[in-house]
């Protein structure tokens, strides 16, 4: 064997080790969630929180989620059609957890004026499919967002007195607290009436939510 087949080999046997590692800790902080979750039932959903999908509805989506997060960007389209397939038995409930700091409460803040106004959903689309333009670092990233909002449709002004209240703060506080409870360490991170999603694969996310439908359909109407 040639040196440089040693140094390949060295190297993919490097990769390879990374990447077991790096699935091992996913798979260790969403255990870690699963079981402080069970602990802090209570802590899962608020009144406050922003929920797609009917309200009355029997399986309830939570997801722990930061706008700036490119794992939840991606994992988004497969939570509409989740939605979609199961229109009237599903809600989505949305609990913000800003890990990128500065970027992640400023897009917060813009979801919560959005919902004020009526327009969460258009302004959720909105900031992650521009998600590049506003995440990056400086100054200016923050002008981005709002730039981006209001191509979107965002009263800015009125965005601004709503933020100005201090009723984003005392929700982002309250979910922060949450999530510290709980023990969420990730994003995406999801619970289906409870139930912790124990790996990052979107289709295992349907086929939770699928096993909580056919579960609610088999169960006795009162």
């Amino acid at each position: 064997m040639t040196r440089r087949h040693i140094v390949f080999l060295s190297a993919l046997i490097a990769l390879a080790v990374f990447a077991a590692a790096v699935f091992l800790y996913q798979r260790h902080t969403l255990q870690a969630a699963a079981l402080q979750a069970s602990e802090q039932v209570g802590a899962m959903v608020r009144p406050h929180s922003p929920v797609i999908g009917p309200g009355n509805a029997p399986v309830t989506i939570v997801e722990f989620f930061d706008p700036a997060c490119e794992a939840c960007k991606a994992f988004h389209p497969r939570v509409k059609q989740i939605l979609a397939a199961f229109p009237r038995e599903t809600r989505l409930v949305i609990r913000y957890t800003p890990f990128h700091r500065e970027a992640s409460v400023e897009a917060v803040k813009i979801l919560e004026a959005a919902r004020a106004q009526g327009k969460f959903e258009p302004m959720l689309e909105a900031l992650l499919v521009g998600q590049r333009a506003w995440t990056g670092q400086g100054a200016k990233a923050a002008d981005r967002a709002w730039a981006l909002a209001q191509s979107a449709g965002l009263d800015v002004d009125q965005a601004r007195k709503h933020i100005a209240s201090g009723a984003v703060d005392t929700l982002l506080a309250q979910d922060v607290s949450d999530l510290k409870a709980i023990g969420v360490r990730a994003t995406p991170t999801f619970f289906v009436n409870g139930k912790p999603l124990s790996s990052t694969d979107p289709e295992q996310l349907f086929e939770l939510v699928k096993g909580e439908v056919e579960r609610v359909r088999k169960s006795p109407r009162p």
